[in-house]
């Protein structure tokens, strides 16, 4: 006969970490000064840990409302979950925990409706199609336009900056980024930029603007869509710019001077990247440069984003990293000659940390705005990534390429941005 435990004492053992735990059933355990205090509200919270063990079991419970987390910050939460046991545990472990708290644990619970059905998880071609990738991206763009303004500070980039100096704003930083894709793509008055996955059109405006391009930029999100048309009009430079509710593959116009694509590789798909590569050379004129700036694994072999876990399922539906190895392979077999490469990923840890900082400003109104639920997710998204860019789990590249015909690349001996 299995004898019951107090609820905290339990989930103690299965924790592992340095946290005070609060109970529904009033039992408490861990250090009385604790830096985090993890408070479980009823028994679904566990069946939530129990059915779905991890990173994504946690994040049910904490989504849900089940569970609670006092903590300085979410950073501060994540890099002690980090540390967790509960991944180590068997089966059989976790069971004779759970039932020892009693059968009421384990029972299926239904995930929060913010996460995207495990039925929704295919592979290859037929995860990315035209109308499955519109919904995919609207599932994590079109949240509140508000909202992305609080996280992201007025530059509207959601996209990893680039510090100047350590002790650079972010508004410094995200100036940076676009004015270094602009130098790198040797931009000047006169040439047509295409920039897909454009966002909310920051590049394309200070392309507009400070080198006197002009752009048509796309993106498959309405919402980021139509912030953009207005930023656009309020600059005056809709005569320049010309942002559209749009999938980069229905883009008919051709003869491009350059074209930029930064941050829209991770959700086009491990299979379609040949197309992918072939169809943005296809855009440019000969001795063109592509700037193609995305998030990757460390290598082709580890993981990355799961998509069956929580990013996959809460945050990115269908986003897939290659490794820059092979965005580099068939960039190559797409006819461009690589010039330049570059790894950013301590300036996304830092970039980050900044939206992190962002959002805890404005924590109630973002409660207001999105709910509690939705709020949690990119809290916990955010600061979970700022941890795997640290910890190398991710990288950011940078990958300068060009049209090179005949042997002509138009790029000069060395770098010259």
């Amino acid at each position: 006969m299995t004898t019951r435990i107090p609820v905290a004492q339990a989930l103690e053992q299965v924790l592992g970490v340095p946290v005070r735990i609060r109970a529904y059933d009033g039992s408490t355990a861990g250090p009385e000064d604790a830096a985090v205090v993890v408070t479980i509200n009823s028994s679904k919270a566990l069946s939530h840990m129990v059915s779905a063990p991890g990173e994504l079991g946690m994040a049910r419970a904490y989504v849900s409302g089940e569970m609670d987390i006092d903590a300085p910050d979410h950073y501060t939460v994540l890099s002690l979950m980090a540390r967790q046991k509960i991944g180590d545990l068997t089966w059989r472990q976790r069971l004779e925990v759970l039932k020892a708290i009693g059968p009421e644990v384990i029972q299926w619970v239904e995930p929060p409706p913010q996460e995207v059905g495990a039925k929704r998880y295919l592979s290859g071609l037929r995860a990315h199609t035209k109308g499955r990738d519109a919904k995919a991206i609207s599932h994590h763009y079109d949240v509140s336009n508000r909202f992305y303004e609080w996280v992201l500070g007025p530059s509207m980039a959601y996209t990893c900056a680039v510090y100047p100096r350590d002790d650079a704003t972010l508004e410094e930083a995200q100036y940076e980024k676009f004015d270094l894709a602009c130098r790198k793509l040797a931009l000047k008055p006169g040439m047509r930029l295409l920039d897909v996955g454009c966002g909310w059109g920051g590049l394309a405006m200070h392309a507009a603007k400070h080198y006197g391009v002009d752009v048509i930029a796309v993106t498959l999100s309405r919402q980021q869509a139509e912030w953009g048309q207005k930023a656009a009009a309020d600059a005056g430079l809709s005569g320049a710019v010309d942002i559209r509710f749009q999938d980069y593959r229905d883009v008919t116009e051709t003869a491009f001077d350059a074209v930029s694509s930064i941050g829209l590789t991770e959700h086009i798909g491990i299979a379609q990247l040949p197309s992918y590569a072939f169809r943005l050379a296809s855009k440019l004129t000969p001795g063109a440069r592509l700037l193609n700036h995305c998030i990757t694994r460390p290598d082709d072999h580890s993981k990355a984003i799961s998509r069956r876990g929580f990013i996959g399922r809460y945050v990115f539906p269908d986003g897939e990293l290659p490794g820059v190895g092979r965005l580099v392979k068939e960039f190559q077999r797409a006819g461009l000659e690589l010039q330049h490469e570059e790894n950013l990923r301590l300036h996304y840890a830092k970039t980050l940390h900044a939206w992190c900082d962002n959002l805890d400003a404005h924590w109630d109104e973002a409660l207001a705005e999105v709910g509690q639920a939705t709020a949690r997710v990119w809290a916990t998204y955010l600061a979970g990534s700022r941890l795997s860019f640290e910890r190398n789990d991710i990288q950011l590249h940078q990958l300068l390429l060009t049209r090179t015909t005949d042997g002509v690349s138009g790029f000069p001996l060395r770098p010259d941005w």
